[in-house]
């Protein structure tokens, strides 16, 4: 089932040489922030498993403002690699992430992938009780993750939405109101305020999922699983045009571990999707499956093939 007639229309990526994974040896590091963010604690939790040595300077770690502004970052060389959750156990997929792989950006590769789990704090200035807050801010996404404890401990209260659990807690610490923020013991103690709750989210298996990116692709020889990710878009809507795709992998005993659509952006209805499978992309079969449906879709387009993720051991420090 090989299609070789359209074998050059999947891209060649330079590939990283390096000895090192790409975010081990990097000299500066970006991450959706500001300081005290979730993000910020996955890039920790994963340059705290980088090979010891003694000649390696400790990265520059850069806070952006908006998951974009992180992508853009990478893309546009501010930095060597980039970090932005991509998917909750709770919520699902973080939308803003994957679109703008997906749609946005062209010169980006994810490199690797970390897992955490996710603690909720309620946070507030010092002086403020539970029974005093009139508003609760937070990301859209910590906010939905807690929505069954407040309903519980803080009903009728308004809850707002901001850029990030980091800039939530900023602006708590900034207001004159008996306000509260959703985020993270140590942006709590970054921006001179207390937890009030130490985990509010409503399951104990709270996880999230994020991905480094880089504009070279991650060498293909580590000694680990590894995951590819890509993006198919079908020339129009019509019958069996997902089967049409799922079948190249199942015909080569390609075992997917996500596929999920997201619109098209050219009109309602049409849609895009979005798959990761076990395997690297220069494995024959994996290849082979891309090229045969380059032959058959309007884009290919391969966001990365990188290390599989493990989660991290739940500790208090999340």
């Amino acid at each position: 089932m090989s299609c070789e007639a359209r074998g050059h229309d999947l891209p060649v990526w330079a590939t990283s040489t390096l000895d090192l994974p790409l975010v081990f040896a990097a000299g500066r590091l970006g991450f959706f922030g500001p300081t005290g963010t979730f993000t910020e604690e996955a890039l920790r939790t994963t340059l705290a498993a980088a090979p010891a040595a003694e000649d390696r300077a400790h990265p520059e770690l850069v806070p952006f403002p908006t998951i974009p502004d992180t992508l853009d970052a990478v893309s546009g060389g501010l930095v060597d690699c980039a970090i932005v959750p991509i998917e909750n156990s709770i919520e699902g997929t973080v939308s803003v992430t994957v679109d703008v792989l997906a749609h946005e950006v062209d010169d980006v590769q994810i490199v690797r992938e970390v897992q955490i789990p996710i603690r909720h704090r309620l946070i507030a200035r010092p002086g403020v009780a539970l029974r005093d807050i009139e508003t609760v801010v937070s990301h859209p996404h910590a906010n939905a993750q807690c929505r069954s404890w407040l309903r519980a401990h803080l009903p009728g209260i308004e809850v707002e939405a901001a850029n990030s659990t980091a800039d939530a807690v900023q602006r708590v610490a900034a207001s004159d109101r008996p306000w509260a923020a959703i985020g993270t013991a140590i942006a709590a103690e970054a921006y001179g305020c207390v937890v009030l709750e130490k985990s509010i989210e409503d399951h104990d298996d709270n996880e999230t999922r994020f991905i480094l990116l880089s504009r070279t692709r991650e060498r293909q020889d580590l000694p680990e699983p590894y995951k590819t990710s890509v993006v198919c878009k079908i020339l129009r809507d019509q019958p069996g045009a997902l089967l049409l795709i799922l079948q190249e992998f199942a015909h080569r005993y390609i075992n997917l571990t996500k596929i999920e659509s997201r619109p098209s952006k050219r009109g309602l209805g049409d849609y895009i999707f979005l798959i990761d499978m076990e395997g690297r992309v220069d494995d024959p079969q994996v290849t082979d499956a891309l090229r045969c449906l380059a032959c058959k879709l309007l884009q290919v387009k391969i966001l990365g093939s990188y290390p599989v993720g493990v989660p991290s051991t739940r500790t208090d420090a999340f």
